[in-house]
């Protein structure tokens, strides 16, 4: 339980620097490439496990994997990239204090694609955690407007909210189907296949939407380790998420992620010099008390693992099963990890 805890923490102390380089690169430096920012980060994608895909051999090599499935990595690389780009783009339209709530859509959003699609059940404490949780992030967001935190210009309310929960949407989507490919395929299939379609689709609308503010930055070495750090944390969350998602679930992380606004606050306790206020180390606390509560216990899931290793192969191969073994109703999840010597041989009809 507390390395599930501690796991996730990491994860959110990434997104936590990818924030603070964010912010110096937009305020300090005026330098507003989100789209760049993301095409840096699925370029060193690509470099590093789409070419390890590329000198593969077998089933595994990314020309075999293209001709199986590549329409389905392009759509994943381009709900991932638009992803990034609706939150980014909602700071322009609303306040602080509405991205913060409204990105919250992404649990339940993720709950109800893991209920459906992977078949994972949830008891009781877990629900109980994921509320606590988000009470958390709800005391964060009334210590913002008490202490008169930097909102955003709000101008468009609206929008901003409508690009908030359709980019919380589609971090959900992504979220829950990089939990199957990485549960049922690999975890460099899946980071090599998105550098790919990622660096394309990405490139594509950096042409088109953002060459020209890309012209107006101010080049300097300053700026260079601005980025250069901002693309080591981006690429550190996508390489590390896979092996915590593996470990937890897509659920857990989306949990655990919610301290990282916590992170980047105290950190801009002294380089940003915000106004501190006691309610954010409640929320702090409230959250990690969510989290333990959260990770306490097992998920489960509706049938028997044998059944749903049948995924591997979509061809659609029958499983004897043998008639002196019983098969229990359900199975915790964290079960479906290592294939071992006593599973039931595979006949293929």
């Amino acid at each position: 339980m507390l390395i599930s805890v501690a796991l996730g923490q990491v994860l959110s102390l990434l997104i936590c620097g990818i924030g603070l380089t964010s912010k110096y690169l937009s305020e300090d430096f005026h330098a507003n490439t989100p789209v760049f920012q993301s095409f840096l980060n699925y370029i060193l994608l690509f470099l590093v496990y789409t070419t390890t895909l590329a000198v593969r051999q077998g089933e595994e090599n990314l020309l075999a994997i293209l001709r199986r499935r590549w329409w389905k990595y392009m759509i994943l690389g381009l709900i991932d990239l638009e992803a990034n780009y609706l939150v980014v783009k909602a700071y322009q339209y609303t306040t602080l204090t509405s991205i913060q709530l409204l990105d919250c859509f992404v649990i339940p959003v993720v709950i109800l694609l893991s209920w459906f699609f992977l078949l994972i059940r949830y008891k009781a404490v877990h629900f109980l955690g994921i509320f606590v949780c988000i009470l958390g992030m709800g005391c964060m967001a009334g210590a913002d407007v008490l202490v008169g935190r930097h909102q955003g210009a709000g101008e468009n309310k609206l929008v901003g909210d409508l690009l908030v929960l359709g980019g919380a949407t589609l971090y959900g989507i992504s979220n829950v189907w990089e939990e199957y490919i990485i549960r049922t395929l690999s975890r460099v299939e899946f980071l090599g296949m998105i550098g790919l379609f990622g660096a394309f689709f990405s490139g594509i609308q950096l042409a088109i939407m953002e060459h020209k503010e890309l012209l107006k930055v101010p080049w300097d070495w300053q700026i260079g380790l601005l980025y250069v750090g901002f693309s080591a944390c981006m690429f550190g969350l996508y390489s590390f998420m896979p092996v915590v998602i593996k470990k937890t679930s897509a659920t857990s992380v989306n949990l655990s992620l919610l301290t990282a606004d916590l992170y980047s606050l105290f950190c801009g306790l002294f380089l940003f010099h915000y106004k501190f206020s006691g309610l954010y180390l409640l929320s702090f606390f409230t959250i990690l008390i969510g989290l333990v509560l959260y990770s306490s216990t097992s998920t489960y899931i509706a049938q028997d693992p044998r059944v749903y290793k049948q995924f591997r192969n979509p061809s659609g191969p029958v499983v004897d099963l043998p008639t002196t073994a019983q098969v229990e109703p359900s199975v915790t999840y964290t079960s479906l990890g290592q294939e071992t010597e006593e599973e039931p041989h595979v006949r293929v009809a």
